[in-house]
């Protein structure tokens, strides 16, 4: 049975340096994506978007035509994906769909992009991948 790997965002920004064939793939929704920012080079697939916040029912599907565009020839099943939300919760989800579906190599990203609340109601203070200072990208 293929397990389920949690990496930290800078654990997962080395992953991406060292595996050429990896492929960051955010499932936060379109408007996340666009106007909150999103990790540099990232491809955006929802989990769930709006107007309705279902689960994407074609999920795995768009994340193979995804790795199909950007890797190849390589059977997709076998690259490594990762994944991010805004706080980790919606890529646990996503990722634990993707290893049901048959992909082999999965990771969620903890804390995701915009990391836990503060005592302020605030993100990107605690962790997460902005907090880190990883690149990241706005639209």
């Amino acid at each position: 049975m293929t397990v389920l790997k949690l990496l930290s965002p800078v654990s997962a920004w080395r992953l991406l340096q060292d595996r050429q064939d990896a492929v960051l793939v955010d499932v936060r929704s379109g408007a996340e994506y666009f106007f909150v920012g999103h990790p540099a080079g990232a491809a955006n697939v929802p989990w769930m978007d709006e107007p309705h916040w279902r689960v994407n029912p074609d999920f795995s599907r768009e994340v193979r035509h995804t790795l199909r565009a950007l890797r190849p020839g390589q059977p997709t099943e076998t690259i490594p994906v990762l994944l991010i939300c805004r706080s980790g919760v919606r890529s646990l989800a996503a990722a634990q769909a993707l290893l049901v579906d048959g992909f082999q190599d999965v990771y969620n990203i903890a804390h995701g992009f915009e990391g836990e609340i503060d005592a302020q109601h605030h993100r990107s203070t605690v962790n997460g991948w902005r907090f880190e200072g990883l690149p990241w990208e706005q639209c």
